[in-house]
């Protein structure tokens, strides 16, 4: 209990200092809140504008939440068939590494040519940047499976599809939860990424990106602070949330699980 106090104590302490001194900095130089705004004054900002970044913040997590439930089903359903055909991993591995190490930047405007909604270019380009992680520690999984374990199936007349379903995918479901959670803020990371594309060349877009540019425009750099104070929290929020996960699904049965619950 004392370790568990002290491990949650200590960042919320290295904060408090943070927070401390930037509020201290402001008020002693005597800062404009257009060059830096002090903690106060963001949260502030954070509760007098809490209609708009609201509805901001929802939208930027509908890109999110979507573009990781696309990237999770495709990544899997890729990583079950790389692993059912060696040709065809060969054959189409390389394009996802290619995707994987372009810059979405890049990408976005080529998107933006062909797909005319907003929304859709917002979630392929958010699924993009989700979709590789999970599909390299699902496949990774995959074939981490114990070799003994594979004879035992073959030795009771188990076929692939049977093998795969009671052998393989539980095994890989570690590995597929733990790509989960990375891909968790690199999908948040894809969405805010191709709101700024969208929001700049296409226009309509209303998430929390667009507010950090229509701040900007205005001068009103508490809230763009606001704005970036909401997107780091949606992060940790959904890293937590996904180890959250990870922890209830595996806590039964596997030995990373109940090692971090007696870790914690």
């Amino acid at each position: 209990m004392t370790a568990r106090l002290l491990s949650r104590a200590a960042p919320a302490a290295v904060a408090l200092l943070v927070l401390g001194g930037w509020e201290a900095l402001v008020r002693f130089e005597d800062l404009p809140a257009y060059i830096l705004p002090a903690p106060s004054r963001i949260a502030a900002t954070l509760w007098t504008d809490r209609a708009i970044l609201a509805v901001s913040l929802l939208v930027t997590l509908k890109t999110t939440f979507a573009a990781l439930v696309t990237a999770a089903a495709a990544s899997l359903l890729l990583a079950v068939l790389f692993r059912q055909s060696r040709w065809i991993e060969r054959s189409l591995y390389p394009y996802a590494v290619i995707l994987q190490v372009t810059p979405i930047v890049a990408i976005a405007p080529l998107i933006l040519i062909y797909v005319e909604d907003p929304f859709a270019v917002m979630l392929v380009c958010a699924t993009i940047v989700a979709f590789f992680p999970i599909l390299a520690n699902t496949m990774l999984g995959l074939r981490a499976v114990d070799p003994g374990l594979e004879d035992l199936f073959r030795l009771q007349g188990a076929g692939r599809w049977r093998t795969l379903w009671l052998l393989h995918l539980p095994s890989a479901l570690p590995y597929f939860l733990a790509g989960l959670r990375i891909a968790g803020g690199l999908a948040l990371i894809g969405a805010v990424v191709a709101e700024f594309v969208s929001s700049t060349t296409a226009g309509g877009a209303t998430g929390l990106a667009w507010r950090i540019i229509e701040a900007g425009q205005r001068l009103n750099v508490p809230r763009m602070f606001a704005a970036l104070a909401l997107i780091a929290g949606a992060g940790i929020a959904i890293f937590a949330a996904l180890t959250a996960l990870s922890q209830f699904v595996l806590r039964r049965w596997h030995d990373s699980a109940r090692q971090g619950q007696g870790g914690n």
